[in-house]
């Protein structure tokens, strides 16, 4: 098959970690991948040195053109953003191919168009129930769940050690998170979550790798609650797995997400994950695989990461679990076969009988 994925992200999150995996392992089984991507952007940087073909727009006029124009040479389009989305449907009198849409959100839909371009798609795929739950409530209800995916994590030793000097954190245990400083990702309450923690012992240093338009707001919400020298914003890190190697805990404090690929990366490396139970981290953390709170609660979320720094045995069950749990379930093999699967039947499905 010839697939084309779609993702106009500028920047690099889970979401693009997913497509460049997803296209990874397509090609790896033998398919065609093309991405059509933002000129300037991160995957348009990191496909082009992987060797995939890339057709970078700088703009919507460009993305539309490009799939009224050559849309029709692939045998499958693949969205990964609603953007992205609108645009496959928009031009699909011109390229009649199916279009597959990947939900990887979880928060409410509404709108006219909105409704239109998810009933026209030819199959909408979901990363967990929580995303399918918000599109089920425009009506439509054939969404296929695929979960995410993570490679198995290994850690990086000799840039752990540099890390840990540079932020001088010997003899502390160490508690992360990876995430974006956006409002969805609720860093104030993340900070709130800290202070109180620090309330209760004084052993450890909280790490936040990401960036993001509140990262300002929340390193004055750090001085307020005096922890300089124990919330530490380390900005982006590129392969910030391979720094998992480091963490005592992970945490989560999101208001929403669709499912949180950071989580498995956490399971993956052995690392006790606390988070609230914003839409999909509910399932990935349910059947004692982690320890969930209300979100919001900075009090409960604090209580937890408490639990999990004294690292009993209910907590050495419970990462154990977690383990065996995104081996089984969140392997990159299974994602793309049931991403393969469907392509092949839309495929059979849409040729001239």
């Amino acid at each position: 098959m010839k697939i084309l994925e779609l993702d106009f992200e500028a920047g690099w999150r889970g979401g693009e970690r997913q497509t460049f995996l997803s296209m990874q392992q397509f090609r790896a089984s033998g398919h065609e991948v093309h991405i059509l991507c933002r000129r300037g952007g991160k995957m348009a940087e990191r496909a082009s040195a992987e060797g995939f073909v890339v057709h970078a727009c700088t703009n919507v006029a460009g993305v539309l053109a490009f799939l009224a124009l050559h849309g029709g040479q692939y045998d499958v389009l693949h969205p990964q953003t609603g953007h992205m989305l609108s645009w496959a449907v928009l031009t699909r009198w011109f390229h009649r191919r199916p279009v597959v849409y990947s939900r990887r959100v979880a928060f409410a839909l509404n709108g006219t168009f909105t409704r239109y371009k998810y009933h026209h798609a030819d199959q909408v795929v979901a990363i967990s129930q929580a995303c399918a739950d918000s599109v089920r409530a425009l009506g439509v209800h054939d969404i296929l769940i695929i979960p995410s995916a993570v490679l198995p994590v290994r850690p990086d030793t000799a840039r752990i050690e540099a890390l840990a000097a540079q932020l001088g954190v010997a003899g502390r245990r160490v508690v992360a998170t990876t995430s974006a400083l956006t409002s969805d990702k609720d860093p104030l309450m993340l900070v709130d979550a800290v202070a109180a923690l620090h309330a209760r012992r004084n052993d450890f240093v909280f790490v936040h790798f990401g960036a993001g338009n509140m990262a300002e707001v929340a390193k004055e919400r750090v001085i307020e609650q005096g922890l300089e020298h124990v919330f530490l914003l380390a900005g982006y890190q590129q392969n910030v797995e391979s720094l998992f190697g480091l963490f005592d805990v992970f945490v989560m404090s999101s208001r929403e997400e669709g499912l949180g690929s950071s989580v498995l990366d956490a399971f993956s490396a052995r690392v006790p994950v606390a988070s609230t139970d914003a839409g999909g981290l509910k399932e990935l953390l349910a059947e004692g695989r982690g320890l969930l709170s209300p979100v919001g609660d900075s009090a409960a979320l604090a209580a937890n990461i408490d639990t999990l720094l004294d690292a009993s045995s209910r907590v050495v069950g419970m990462v154990e679990r977690a383990h065996e749990y995104v081996e089984r379930v969140h392997s990159v093999e299974a994602m793309a076969n049931g991403y393969l699967r469907l392509f092949e039947s839309l495929v059979q499905r849409a040729r001239p009988r």
